[in-house]
């Protein structure tokens, strides 16, 4: 089963079966009951529901006939004024059919559009109110603007919990008949971070290669090194074998195929779940976020991760 189809298979139908914004969903469900929606604004991290929601809205307002009523437009890849001014405009100024009075249009992605093209969406926005709701979804709201952000109800969702994401691994894992332990559904929660959508890819690529998902094969799957690497190539530091975790960490980047800011980020974490004294600690979270700057700059990946351990060899010096 390719990609697109897994995602359509566990996108949920009810509302129900959207985990973790149980708050989210309770004031949602009374406009739906009541057949009166605002325009919305739904924010937040990726894969964590906004579409989903999104959809689950539709099925709930028109049944059998909510793909006639709906418009779905990722605005990343139509993100211009013209966009707004003929397709969004002419779907919005048409009634809906069936019951309720208007039909719904998504824009994904739309902190991607361009400032002119929001510019037209808050007058379209005000003057199809009658026959047309948007519901917006964002990762960056801040990139909205005000005018269109004040005709909306905005809801904030959050990252999903450990408690969360496992539930939603038992379920895929029953349904595809698939056996993870512990310490793999563990490492799912550290690999997805919150985000349902990788959970479900990392999910896909394991259970192509077995039904008995590993620690091993999660982090393989998802292109991370393990941890216990990582944690490696810090005590090696730490303990002034520099050559040594120099060695041990280009042999973890290649084995893996790793980008210097994938590497960065993990050893963040670990030395944040170390058990080095607090001072160091805060040095080394302080050099972390500068190399990591200098790489997104563009700076030699190479140079700068050996200029990270030589820090953390330092603080194992002092």
């Amino acid at each position: 089963m390719d990609s697109a189809l897994w995602a359509e298979k566990y996108r949920p139908a009810d509302f129900s079966d959207i985990v973790g914004q149980e708050e989210i969903v309770n004031r949602i469900r009374a406009f739906v009951k009541h057949q009166n929606l605002p325009h919305l604004l739904f924010a937040g991290p990726p894969g964590v529901g906004k579409t989903s929601t999104a959809i689950v809205i539709a099925k709930q307002l028109y049944g059998e006939s909510w793909r006639q009523n709906l418009i779905e437009l990722n605005a990343s890849d139509e993100r211009g004024i013209d966009v707004v001014r003929t397709k969004v405009k002419d779907f919005a100024r048409t009634k809906a059919l069936g019951n309720v009075p208007f039909k719904i249009c998504i824009l994904d992605e739309s902190d991607s559009l361009t400032r002119e093209a929001q510019q037209a969406l808050r007058r379209t926005m005000e003057n199809y109110t009658s026959t047309c709701r948007f519901i917006l979804l964002a990762n960056y709201p801040s990139k909205i603007i005000e005018p269109i952000q004040s005709r909306c109800a905005i809801f904030r969702f959050k990252p999903l919990s450990e408690s969360e994401i496992g539930k939603i691994a038992d379920k895929i894992a029953s349904a595809e008949k698939l056996t993870i332990d512990a310490k793999a559904k563990k490492a799912l929660v550290t690999v997805s971070e919150g985000d349902c959508r990788k959970l479900e890819n990392v999910l896909q690529s394991c259970a192509v290669m077995s039904t008995t998902i590993t620690e091993e094969l999660i982090y393989s799957a998802a292109g991370v090194a393990t941890p216990k690497e990582i944690k490696e190539v810090i005590t090696l530091a730490f303990s002034n074998s520099f050559q040594k975790a120099r060695d041990k960490l280009l042999e973890t980047m290649l084995a893996h195929g790793l980008s210097g800011l994938d590497v960065i980020k993990q050893l963040q974490k670990e030395v944040l779940e170390s058990s080095i004294e607090p001072a160091k600690k805060l040095m080394l979270i302080e050099k972390c976020g500068e190399i990591e700057f200098r790489m997104s700059e563009g700076a030699d990946e190479f140079v700068q991760l050996e200029a990270l351990l030589s820090q953390i060899a330092l603080a194992g010096l002092k």
